[in-house]
C-alpha cells in the first residue's frame, strides 16, 4: 500500500506594488529621473509607478512632456492640500496595487529592494515595512561635525535604529511600503503633519504607524534592510543652519503629534531614543568636540521646538475648550 505524499500547502501569492514617487521642485529632477529608473527597472507587470506632483504646474507639464509616461508612469497632481502629507494621500487614492510604496523624489532603489517589500508582506501578519536608508552625501563627504546619531535630520538612518526584521514604530519616509487597503482604512496621512515644500517639518510617518498599530493590532511594522534606497543628501543639507532648524521643526511636530496620537505612549521611541543612544553618543564622541557639540546642540533644538510646539498647540486650542464653556 503506497503511502501518499504529504500535501504541501501553497505559497501566498505575492502581493502587487503601487510604487509613489512625491515631488514638489524642478531643483531635484535629475534625482527624481534617477528614482523612477530605479522603481521602473525593479516593478513587475502587474505593478505600476505613480509620480505626484505637489502644487507646481511646470514640473507636472515638464514631467508629462518628456518620456515619462511613455515607460507605464502615471504622473498626477496632488489635488490634496499642498504638501507631502497631501500627496502622499493623492498617490493612495490613485493606487490599484495591494501594497503602496513610498520613496522620496531624491531616493533611488538599490537593485532588487522591491523583492524585500514581496517577501515580507506575501502573509498578513506584517501591515507595513521600513526599508534602509543609506545617505548619499555630496561628494561622498559626511561633515566632520555630523553626530551619526542624528541621520534622521537628512531622512536617513541613524545609529541605534533596530536591526534587519525588528518590529519598529514606523518607518523612514524616504522608504517604506504599507498595504493599501489598511492605509486607506486609517485615513492615510495627517494635514497637520508633514514636509510642505522646503519646509522640514515631519511626523506624518509617526502617526500613520500609530494608527495602523491601534486599529490593527494582530499585525507588525517590521524593518527590512534588503529593501534599500541611496538618499541623496544634498550640500545645503549639510549645513550647521539646516541641522539646527532641522531639529527644532522636528521638536515642533513632536509636540503636534503628542496632541494627534490616541496613546500616551506615542513617543516612547524618543524617550528611548534620548535615554539610550544620545547619552551614549556622548561616551563615543568624547574624543570628538564638534561632533559632541552638534550632539547636544541637536538635542537642545529638538527640545527647544518640542516645548515651543506644545505652547502653540495649546494657544491654538483654547478657543475650542472656551467654546464648549
Amino acid at each position: 500500500m503506497s503511502v501518499p505524499a504529504p500535501t504541501v500547502p501553497p505559497s501566498p501569492p505575492s502581493p502587487t506594488l503601487s510604487v509613489i514617487i512625491c515631488c514638489y521642485t524642478t531643483d531635484r529632477i535629475d534625482a527624481l529621473r534617477a528614482a523612477i529608473d530605479s522603481v521602473t527597472a525593479q516593478i513587475g507587470t502587474a505593478d505600476e509607478a505613480i509620480v505626484v506632483v505637489d502644487h507646481n504646474p511646470g514640473l507636472l507639464g515638464r514631467l508629462r512632456a518628456d518620456d515619462t509616461t511613455g515607460r507605464g508612469v502615471r504622473v498626477v497632481p496632488n489635488d490634496e492640500t499642498r504638501g507631502l502629507s497631501g500627496a502622499r494621500n493623492t498617490g493612495l487614492a490613485a493606487a490599484r496595487g495591494d501594497v503602496v510604496v513610498f520613496l522620496d523624489d531624491d531616493a533611488a532603489l538599490e537593485p532588487q529592494a522591491l523583492s524585500g517589500i514581496r517577501t515580507r508582506l506575501a502573509g498578513p501578519e506584517i501591515v507595513a515595512v521600513g526599508g534602509a536608508v543609506d545617505a548619499q552625501w555630496d561628494d561622498d563627504r559626511v561633515p566632520s561635525w555630523f553626530p551619526p546619531e542624528f541621520g534622521w535630520v537628512v531622512g536617513c538612518d541613524y545609529r541605534g535604529l533596530p536591526a534587519d526584521g525588528a518590529t519598529i514604530r514606523n518607518p523612514i519616509g524616504a522608504a517604506m511600503a504599507v498595504r493599501r487597503d489598511e492605509l486607506t482604512a486609517i485615513g492615510g496621512f495627517s494635514h497637520r503633519l508633514g514636509r510642505r515644500g522646503a519646509f522640514p517639518a515631519g511626523c506624518e510617518e509617526t502617526l500613520m504607524g500609530i494608527a495602523l498599530r491601534e486599529h490593527f493590532p494582530s499585525t507588525e511594522i517590521v524593518r527590512d534592510t534588503a529593501f534599500r534606497v541611496r538618499h541623496r543628501v544634498t550640500a545645503d543639507r549639510a549645513t550647521v543652519r539646516y541641522f539646527v532648524h532641522r531639529c527644532f521643526q522636528e521638536g515642533r511636530s513632536k509636540a503636534v503629534l503628542a496632541t494627534l496620537a490616541a496613546t500616551s505612549t506615542a513617543l516612547s521611541s524618543e524617550r528611548s531614543y534620548a535615554a539610550r543612544t544620545l547619552t551614549s553618543g556622548l561616551w563615543l564622541h568624547r574624543r570628538s568636540p564638534l561632533r559632541l557639540l552638534a550632539l547636544l546642540v541637536g538635542f537642545a533644538s529638538t527640545t527647544a521646538g518640542f516645548v515651543v510646539g506644545t505652547v502653540a498647540t495649546r494657544l491654538r486650542d483654547l478657543p475650542r475648550e472656551d467654546s464648549r464653556r
